[in-house]
């Protein structure tokens, strides 16, 4: 997995962390959660502001997605 992998990175982190909400984690953490999960294998010094935002985003439309099926 590496960086531009968005989809995937935000699935892994919506299964990893399933009571946080993507939109109250900076993007430090979230950058140290993705660098972290099993199969990545990217630099983590390689990101940047906007792929992070776009994994927040990412993570932040599956969490809305299942409180909407749960509710």
């Amino acid at each position: 997995m590496r960086w531009t992998d968005i989809e995937e990175i935000a699935a892994a982190l919506a299964e990893q962390h399933p009571t946080t909400r993507p939109v109250t984690a900076d993007l430090v953490r979230i950058r140290d959660w993705a660098a972290g999960l099993t199969g990545f294998s990217d630099d983590p010094s390689r990101c940047n502001a906007r792929l992070l935002e776009s994994i927040q985003l990412a993570w932040s439309d599956r969490t809305t997605v299942r409180e909407d099926r749960a509710g």
